[in-house]
């Protein structure tokens, strides 16, 4: 076999800012055997513009990477006639990008240590398939030097390894300003004595990390040997390397980043900005393009910035610079990352490149064909990150389970989803809880805001818990909408957590009686089944209901009259006409109320009245029984509520990484009881209360589900 040829379109091993990257690496590996053609690590993308057949690219590409990423390099793959091969692990064997994929090969079981950071078996399965390509997607082996390494092993010709992010803020032009960053090459002691230098507070972060997991701030010592403790075991869970860096903290900034484009001739653009400070836990939430805050000038020195950051490391791919920007528009470089940024999307929309198309070129060889005068701004665009959890748990515990209905809202205008699912597919504790990006575009921010808006109210998620309703709220939230934001926007709106959707008068008034037409909708829907009537839901004669609706622990009396497909309502008072098609089979029902369209989702009807329905993002439990009915229920007996305060249950599903304390053991309010990871995010479980320990019911290595008990309390 002739052998090994590695170039980058993407740096697979690290960013610019503390890793070694593998672009000096992969440029010299030569002469492996088991290869007689040339290989490549790309990240994709996928996008407008057209591919041009004539230029010859590559015949078959490896994925190195799971899920939705995934499935967006296959998609960009199959446009430009290029072969794909799947890896997987082995809960992953019936996904969709495995399905998408031209080739797949199971690299091991569940956790990703065994399977998508399982350098050795990845390596086969390039070997075994001949791919003459890798992409490494973001997260997993895209950012671990040792992946690099390990690479090198394989033989010959080694140019030295740089570490990215200890050197980016030294190669960085001197014009950059930034904050300092150190590595922290020892222990917590270390980490204290470096936070103390450079001043409180201070940001821990995974040297090989990405997507908020392995970052923590911290105000104090404490915090800091808590969040180097947590840090390392999370960065090593996600990413297998536990090396961690500390820097300064910039409070109450926003995080602002700009998209680079260089190719091998020396060429560099900046395709302009990624607004992305709406963040919880130090993970993007909310990211939009271009950002309000920006003015010509600033966006224009920026970009300048990052391109001239691009060519003093001789940067060819796409890459993302980071930078953190305070109030009176002053920038500082916070990081570079070298690789496909999950947020990529919203730079496409605006742009109309296909980055990945751009970056597969500059791979091969060939020049940009974009100068900078042609790169346009056009239009907004908004990315929401929709994920399995629960939101009103610190903003999103991780949810797990079994998408039983799942149906994207791509029908909209101006609406693009990427993901990696189906109905069916499973969301476990093993990976990321992402279930999607959704994208919306428009001609201006008020457009893209509101197609937006429309997006998320039609997007069927069922069987795990998602971050619709937290989503939509920022959205609409006033301060948002004004651009008024920054990366504490999530703490300063919902400073007690967040509590859902506040209805106004009206809106609960629409609430109730889009409620009473469904329950109405519902038994004339019985009636005809019990008269053998194939004739949809509703009869021409004229009913009349008078109904008691229970909601938010308030009563009230709705009477509910129909004819036809049109309700007339009254609730408590006020009149409404709702009208709709009722087809309630359907997971969407569009209804209008006196002329207001709403989109809203009936997730559940019991036979005792209780009905669960998503209403402008919000799920809302009314509980609907006819007035005979509400007056026998007063003699029904109530259910006794669990005392919590000497119980401690599981608030998520996840695996036991530690417990700190045994039966005799006293503790104290806000103790540390025991750590639970968590879809590779560690947890700290608190004691509650004062007192002694009674029992334990977990130990270091158990699974557990949501709600399962692990600590009494006497």
């Amino acid at each position: 076999m002739a052998g090994l040829w590695v170039g980058t379109v993407s740096l697979v091993a690290a960013r610019w800012r503390g890793r070694r990257p593998l672009q000096q690496l992969l440029w010299t590996l030569q002469h492996v055997p088991h290869y007689s053609q040339r290989c490549l690590v790309v990240s994709c993308s996928l996008s407008s513009v057209g591919y041009d057949p004539k230029e010859k690219t590559f015949d078959k590409i490896l994925i190195a990477n799971r899920g939705e990423i995934a499935c967006r390099v296959i998609k960009t793959c199959k446009k430009m006639g290029i072969k794909t091969v799947a890896i997987h692990s082995d809960v992953d064997a019936s996904s969709v990008h495995v399905k998408m994929a031209d080739e797949a090969v199971c690299v091991g079981p569940a956790p990703t240590s065994k399977s998508y950071l399982n350098m050795d078996a990845i390596l086969e399965a390039i070997k075994k398939t001949r791919a003459q390509a890798v992409h490494p997607g973001y997260g997993f082996l895209s950012e671990n030097k040792e992946f690099a390494r390990y690479l090198v092993s394989l033989h010959l010709g080694l140019l030295a390894i740089i570490s990215v992010k200890s050197l980016s803020k030294q190669q960085k032009p001197s014009s950059i300003p930034c904050e300092s960053h150190f590595l922290l090459l020892q222990d917590a002691d270390e980490a204290v004595r470096i936070a103390r230098e450079i001043g409180y507070p201070i940001m821990i972060k995974a040297s090989a990390g990405g997507g908020g997991k392995g970052m923590r701030i911290a105000w104090d010592d404490e915090e800091t040997r808590d969040g180097f403790r947590f840090s390392s075991q999370e960065a090593a869970s996600s990413f297998g390397d536990d090396r961690l860096l500390i820097e300064k903290f910039i409070d109450n900034p926003r995080h602002i980043e700009i998209q680079v484009l260089g190719d091998k001739h020396g060429n560099a653009l900046w395709l302009n900005e990624r607004e992305c400070s709406i963040q919880r836990r130090n993970q993007k939430v909310v990211e939009e393009a271009p950002s309000i805050f920006l003015d010509p000038e600033t966006r224009r020195a920026m970009g300048e910035q990052a391109v001239a950051l691009a060519r003093a490391v001789q940067y060819s791919s796409a890459g993302t610079v980071e930078f953190l920007v305070d109030s009176q528009k002053n920038f500082y470089f916070l990081e570079m990352n070298t690789r496909l940024q999950v947020e990529h999307p919203v730079t496409e929309c605006i742009t109309g490149l296909d980055l990945v198309q751009e970056m597969i070129r500059v791979a091969k060889g060939y020049p940009l064909r974009h100068k900078q005068a042609d790169i346009p701004i056009n239009g907004w665009a908004v990315e929401c990150r929709v994920y399995a959890e629960d939101p009103y748990k610190s903003f999103g515990l991780p949810s797990i389970g079994r998408l039983s209905q799942y149906q994207e809202p791509i029908h909209l205008p101006g609406v693009r989803v990427d993901s990696g699912i189906q109905p069916g597919s499973d969301i476990s504790i093993y990976y990321d809880p992402m279930i999607s990006k959704l994208i919306a575009y428009g001609s201006d921010r008020t457009e893209a805001l509101k197609r937006m808006e429309d997006a998320l109210d039609s997007y069927v998620i069922r069987g795990v818990t998602h971050n619709i309703a937290l989503l939509r709220e920022v959205i609409i939230n006033a301060r948002f909408v004004k651009g008024d934001i920054s990366t504490k926007f999530l703490s300063d709106v919902y400073p007690d957590g967040f509590k859902g959707h506040t209805l106004t008068q009206s809106e609960r008034n629409q609430l109730l009686a889009i409620a009473s037409s469904l329950f109405v909708a519902s038994q004339l829907r019985a009636q005809h089944f019990q008269e053998h009537s194939r004739v949809p839901i509703v009869r021409p004669d004229v009913a009349k209901w008078e109904l008691s609706i229970k909601l938010h622990d308030e009563d009230h009396t709705v009477i509910t009259s129909n004819n036809g497909s049109t309700f007339a309502v009254e609730v408590d008072g006020s009149k409404l006409n709702v009208s709709s098609t009722w087809n309630l089979a359907s997971p969407l029902l569009s209804v209008n109320v006196d002329g207001t369209q709403r989109t809203v989702q009936c997730l559940s009807r019991e036979a005792g009245g209780s009905m669960s329905i998503q209403f402008l993002g919000t799920v809302y439990k009314v509980h609907i029984l006819t007035k005979l009915a509400a007056e026998l229920n007063k003699f029904m007996l109530t259910k006794v509520t669990e005392d919590t305060s000497s119980i401690l249950r599981s608030p998520m599903p996840g695996v036991v990484v530690a417990v700190a304390v045994k039966p005799g053991d006293m503790v104290v309010e806000g103790h540390e009881i025991c750590v639970i990871e968590a879809m590779k995010m560690q947890n700290s479980m608190t004691a509650g209360k004062t007192g002694k320990v009674k029992s334990v019911h977990c130990k270091a290595g158990d699974t557990v589900g949501e709600g399962d008990l692990l600590v009494e309390l006497e």
